[in-house]
């Protein structure tokens, strides 16, 4: 279970306990220091990923004004936004202006005390200030170089890229609404976090190949391009247009491109979000119909006719029709809450699930202290964020709140041999 402290300054955290067994201080990425340069969103989803998994994560920011998301989307006046917070926590804040001589000096010696660097800059930001893959390289040849942008190799690779156009560009958006309206963005963040995901499975490669070799790499992820891998069954199905329409899909008309089918599957099994009581904007639940639930299904709704009725009896008579199917279906759960549907469906095995809002997963006993932590905040106070969905077992995740803007300074510029006490010095000549 996840608990809360402050940023650490060094060291394990305590040793905790999972089920009953004793577990080792050390966290899995124990040792592990990585420069982060990243801000917004894609960048800062990945190193809290390798922080929460044990890594030293220093976080280095403008003078002054920190990353733009400390200030974006507040909620509580001249304190750290929700958006910040919750992307940053388990990190260590240094103020640097990478722009001066000094500043320059320092981050060289991040470079050569940290194994990985991340960042999300536009393309070209840190070539300009002369730290290109070939400069860092040769300043600590095993460090890790990775590179979040918009855009691979190509003709689009100098553009700038955010969440919803990298939706748009990645072929999702072409495939998610409705039939008769346009196209849509998920409210997933596939294309900033999802890519965040991406670049920490290629952090972590590259750091096992550093044991074999000893030798960093450059390790570069467009959000495109993850996009497009969490939309490969679309592309999947656009070469099965080929050979004829998508019999599993409920479009009656089929172009040269996978169509948008509103909450059908899409995949080998029908399904469909339908209404119930009360009727409020949530009240659904998604139910997939496999074939060897349609006899127990049939019969627990009142309609133990259709088990045998040619046009209800097997998955083949059924897809012409699946709206009517769904539509019978429908008429039961109308009558129940979401939940209630889901724990009838449960008892005879119908694969489905209610739609929860947002509020619903905050307020869900069953995720409190796992999936939503309680975190304190020196300015904030206590606020909700979403924990970390990977579990080790012998390494536990803690949950720390995010850096206040400079927090760290003088405890990061000692550990790379700066002398502090001209602390004030390189904060009045806007370095720190």
């Amino acid at each position: 279970m996840a608990e809360n402290s402050k940023p650490k300054s060094g060291g394990a955290p305590p040793a905790s306990k999972a089920m009953g067994d004793s577990v080792p201080a050390h966290k899995a990425l124990d040792g592990i220091r990585v420069l982060d340069m990243s801000h917004v969103q894609a960048g800062p989803s990945a190193t809290q990923i390798l922080a929460w998994l044990g890594a030293d994560v220093i976080k280095v920011e403008l003078p002054g004004r920190g990353d733009i998301t400390r200030g974006q989307l507040r909620d509580v006046p001249n304190v750290d936004s929700l958006y910040f917070t919750m992307l940053n926590c388990n990190k260590r804040s240094i103020t640097l202006n990478t722009k001066t001589s000094e500043g320059k000096e320092i981050f060289t010696r991040l470079v050569r005390h940290c194994d990985v660097l991340v960042e999300n800059f536009a393309p070209g930001v840190l070539d300009r200030q002369g730290f290109t893959w070939e400069k860092i390289h040769e300043i600590n040849p095993r460090i890790v170089y990775a590179s979040i942008k918009g855009f691979g190799p190509g003709k689009f690779v100098d553009f700038k890229a955010y969440e919803t156009v990298a939706q748009a560009m990645g072929g999702a958006m072409s495939t998610t609404g409705r039939e008769d309206g346009p196209p849509t963005s998920t409210g997933a963040q596939i294309g900033d976090s999802g890519t965040g995901i991406h670049c920490v499975a290629a952090i972590l490669a590259a750091l096992i190949q550093r044991e074999h070799t000893g030798r960093g790499q450059r390790v570069q992820v467009a959000m495109q391009d993850a996009v497009m891998n969490l939309c490969r069954v679309k592309f999947r199905d656009q070469q099965r247009l080929a050979h004829g329409p998508l019999r599993e899909y409920p479009n009656k008309e089929f172009k040269d491109f996978v169509p948008r089918s509103g909450n059908a599957s899409g995949g080998g099994q029908p399904g469909a979000a339908l209404r119930c009581a009360p009727g409020g904007p949530n009240d659904y639940v998604y139910v997939i119909i496999q074939p060897h639930v349609w006899d127990p299904l049939a019969k627990l709704i009142g309609r133990p006719e259709l088990v045998d009725d040619p046009a209800f009896a097997t998955p083949e008579a059924r897809l012409p029709h699946i709206d009517e199917v769904f539509g019978v279906v429908e008429e039961w759960t109308k009558g129940f809450t979401k939940f209630e549907v889901l724990d009838k469906l449960n008892e005879i095995d119908v694969p489905c699930g209610p739609i929860l809002s947002t509020k619903d997963i905050l307020e869900d006993g069953s995720l409190a202290g796992r999936m939503v932590v309680e975190v304190e905040h020196p300015e904030r106070g206590t606020f909700k964020t979403i924990g970390c969905p990977l579990i080790l077992s012998d390494s536990p995740v803690t949950v720390e709140r995010s850096p206040l803007l400079g927090e760290h300074n003088e405890e990061i510029l000692s550990e790379i041999g700066y002398d502090i006490n001209h602390l004030d010095e390189l904060q009045s000549a806007g370095v720190l």
